[in-house]
């Protein structure tokens, strides 16, 4: 399992409880002496392990094709680097397949930052998605549009 955080300090604090569990541990982070290396154990560890990944240090051309799953423990607000960590998973050799995670609390901006992506990306289907339009635009789309709501 890879578990993502912007957070070093949210890492930090993950580690003991998991090493409580007895579970096989590895972490990644911009403090990190030979992150290859143990990139390399843990691709050769047979036992299920977890491999704690700051978002910063891990999208830099790891390819972990052993994860069957991906837990972000906290977004980012661009979706674009969220992939990138998911699609460290998705590499040439993985022949499982792969479970990825989002935790999001609630009442959070984050969780209304999401909410405000998905506007955006159901509003960009409707207009730019694939074919004609498929309902037309209303007034609260183009007020949300042009900020006004």
């Amino acid at each position: 399992m890879l578990v993502f955080s912007q957070f070093v300090t949210l890492l930090e604090l993950l580690e003991p409880r998991l090493a409580a569990l007895d579970i096989p541990l590895y972490k990644l982070t911009g403090q990190t002496v030979d992150g290859r290396k143990w990139w390399m154990v843990l691709e050769g560890d047979p036992r299920p392990a977890v491999f704690l990944i700051s978002l910063k240090a891990g999208g830099l051309g790891l390819n972990l094709t052993s994860a069957s799953h991906v837990v972000l423990f906290d977004p980012w607000w661009n979706p674009a680097v969220e992939a990138q960590a998911i699609d460290r998973t998705h590499r040439i050799g993985q022949d499982k397949t792969v479970v990825a995670l989002r935790l999001v609390t609630r009442g959070t901006i984050e969780e209304r930052i999401l909410m405000l992506q998905e506007r955006k990306r159901e509003l960009f289907d409707t207009l730019l998605g694939e074919g004609e339009m498929a309902t037309p635009l209303t007034r609260e789309d183009i007020e949300f549009l042009l900020g006004e709501s």
